[in-house]
Formats: C-alpha cells, structure tokens, sequence
C-alpha cells in the first residue's frame, strides 16, 4: 500500500523542520490531533523515509569552523568508475559538508567548513588535489552566508 501524507502530515513535517527538539504533545497541540496520533504519524514519516534525521544545527563559529569554502571540482575523465571512486573518497573526507555531482563546466561543487583560509590551504594541498582522478579545482570563499540551509519550502 502507497502512502501519501496529507494537510496534517505536512504540518507536522513542517513543525519538525523549525524545531526538531518540538516534543510531540507540542505537535500534537499545534496540528490538532491527539498526542497518541501524531506519533503514530511521525513515526510513519519517519519509516517512509519523508524524515531522514533530526539533528542539532551547530553554529560553526563556536566550533572553529566558521569559514566557509565551495569547491567546483573537474575529474580527468568522466566514467562511472572515476566518478565513483570521487564519490568514495568524499564519503571518507569529514570536513566535507556536502558533495553534489552537477552539469556544467564542473563535476562536482564541495561545500567545506574550515577555520580559516590557512586551514583550508592545508586541506587542499594535503588531501583535496591529492584525490585520484582529480584534474582541477576552483575555490570559492563565502564572504557572506546570506541563507544557509533553509527549511524546505512545501
């Protein structure tokens, strides 16, 4: 059987996605239902995969990691196995946020969160370029983060 959510559903998506410390009475309260149903219907978001996790949103500064760098990586060649073998070592890599595989004059954007541009010059020499199939990167330091992981909009 399919599951689609409904007005409810999405309310309680949306709630989660403000304050995914919002304790589930609260919810509850807020979309109208009774405490017993909306955990029925979180757990069922949860199980359906419309909620991958609920995590606490750290503020980088106060974990000296306020520096924000996107990287556009261009691979030597463009095969399934290249592009697997970058994806690979990404996944190994904790100081990379984000990795997206895009179209364009880039195989890849890598969004990095460092100390400072000396931190950041270190990683890049060290590791970054040091990935196999590697050809090219261009860095972008974020002068200003003007909207950083927003909710989504639904």
């Amino acid at each position: 059987m399919h599951f689609e959510p409904d007005k409810i559903d999405y309310k309680i998506l949306r709630l989660l996605q403000q304050d995914g410390r919002m304790g589930n009475a609260e919810i509850a309260k807020q979309v109208n239902v009774s405490a017993a149903t909306c955990h029925r219907r979180t757990q069922k978001l949860i199980e359906e995969g419309y909620v991958k996790n609920i995590r606490a949103q750290i503020a980088p500064e106060k974990v000296d990691r306020g520096a924000l760098v996107i990287v556009g990586v261009v691979l030597d060649r463009s095969t399934p196995e290249s592009f697997a073998e970058f994806e690979a070592n990404c996944r190994t890599m904790p100081f990379i946020l984000d990795c997206h595989l895009v179209a364009g004059d880039f195989d890849y954007f890598l969004k990095i969160r460092v100390r400072d541009m000396a931190d950041f010059n270190r990683l890049h020499g060290d590791q970054l370029i040091a990935l196999p199939g590697v050809r090219q990167t261009r860095t972008f330091f974020v002068m200003k983060e003007v909207v950083d992981n927003a909710p989504l909009p639904f």
